[in-house]
């Protein structure tokens, strides 16, 4: 059995009258431990399968699984302890409350789960030890999506959900974010998912799932990912 399973997944949305299918009988799988890239051009569906795998929305047919739990028969209650213990999200927009330390972000995270990481420690590990006391506001782009990334690692989660992590950054600031990705999956064995419309990053993970109108057009395994140091766009 993998890890993630997505069985003939759809999602509708109704406006009024009007229905709009954004995602039809999506179907892959994904193993423990790997880095993955969805990729594929604006309004494929890449953000819709994310929420629905990280438990923000839910689908309108099909099964969801994680490990052996049937996500998709979740209710309102278990989906909120899904994404308080089982999901670290990492957004474009690093949605930190810009009034508490980044300490004090990452600690707010941590104290939410069963099996919290180590603050501090997470903050080191994503290069922060020496930024911990200031605020958002002090702190670079880039250092900003490391506190982001600090946040949803605490939690110790068993999916990192990662959806354009690097679209509001600069060039070398976003390939310092994809490496840190890729090493704390080499590093810690947890399943990264990265969305993204940008092609080379398929080259790092160990799948690429293509989404292309609301379906999943090919799934790539990669058994020698390169390394996000070598990443050009």
């Amino acid at each position: 059995m993998a890890f993630v399973e997505f069985e003939d997944v759809s999602k509708i949305y109704k406006m009024g009258e009007v229905e709009v299918k954004a995602v039809h009988d999506m179907t892959f799988e994904i193993e423990r431990g790997e880095f993955v890239v969805i990729v594929g051009p604006s309004g494929a569906g890449k953000t819709t399968l994310l929420n629905m795998l990280g438990g923000m929305d839910s689908c309108t047919s099909g099964t969801i699984k994680l490990e052996d739990r049937l996500v998709s028969s979740f209710d309102a209650k278990e989906l909120t302890m899904y994404r308080r213990h089982d999901i670290g999200f990492v957004f474009q927009f690093y949605n930190l409350v810009q009034n508490l330390t980044a300490r004090e972000n990452v600690e707010l995270a941590s104290q939410i789960c069963n099996d919290p990481l180590d603050v501090d420690q997470t903050l080191d590990d994503v290069g922060l030890g020496a930024r911990k006391d200031n605020f958002p506001g002090q702190l670079s782009g880039g250092e900003q999506q490391r506190v982001a990334i600090a946040r949803a690692l605490a939690k110790n989660p068993k999916l990192l959900l990662c959806d354009e992590p690097t679209g509001a950054l600069d060039y070398h600031t976003g390939k310092a974010i994809i490496a840190l990705l890729q090493d704390t999956c080499r590093q810690t064995g947890k399943t990264v998912i990265m969305v993204t419309h940008n092609t080379e990053f398929c080259a790092i993970a160990n799948r690429v799932i293509h989404v292309r109108e609301g379906s999943v057009a090919a799934v790539e395994l990669n058994g020698s990912p390169a390394s996000a140091d070598t990443l050009k766009w």
